[in-house]
């Protein structure tokens, strides 16, 4: 199985088969426009304007799962991100990433990727305290944990990278430019 056997849905409701990406590389993150982590918005941005011409596509999925930080229609979430950050990738219909209404492509990302943890600095001890509140037992599954995780997939369907919203962004740029 690869991401290349899902379809989701546009921010329209028509389905998008994700075979319409084969040959790309994928990054496939969950959004939110009310998070402390919203401004990687940009930095998303420049990754996707830098790379786009190279074969990357950015597949942005919005979720109110967290916090409940992505309220609003699919239309009022992306007239949010398109104004105050200018993105140009993919936006999809609003989703849920965990439990049992996730969609089917999220529940193949975590089924088939590992929690590394949140890395250094103040941030990832914020991100450690708010996760031990809320799935005692985070450190030991591979659920989503927050807005901005981002899966990178190769031009054949495959997960070759998990990056928590933690993550250095410079990290996941150059993640990006090695599977380019």
């Amino acid at each position: 199985m690869s991401v290349y056997d899902f379809t989701v849905k546009a921010q329209d409701g028509t389905e998008v088969a994700l075979s319409d990406y084969k040959g790309k590389v994928l990054l496939i993150v969950n959004t939110a426009t009310g998070c402390g982590f919203t401004p990687q918005y940009d930095e998303l941005q420049d990754i996707y304007e830098e790379f786009q011409a190279k074969g990357l596509e950015i597949l942005d999925f919005p979720c109110n799962q967290f916090g409940e930080q992505a309220p609003g229609s699919d239309e009022e979430i992306h007239s949010f991100c398109t104004g105050r950050f200018g993105i140009t990738f993919p936006q999809f219909a609003k989703i849920d990433v965990n439990g049992d209404n996730a969609i089917p492509l999220y529940k193949w990302l975590v089924e088939n990727s590992t929690f590394e943890g949140f890395g250094k600095g103040p941030k990832a001890l914020a991100m450690g305290g708010v996760m031990k509140l809320m799935d005692k037992d985070y450190k030991n599954n591979s659920k989503i944990k927050w807005n901005f995780t981002k899966f990178l997939i190769s031009r054949e369907g495959e997960i070759i990278g998990r990056f928590e919203p933690t993550n250095s962004m410079k990290d996941l740029r150059a993640a990006v430019e090695k599977a380019l």
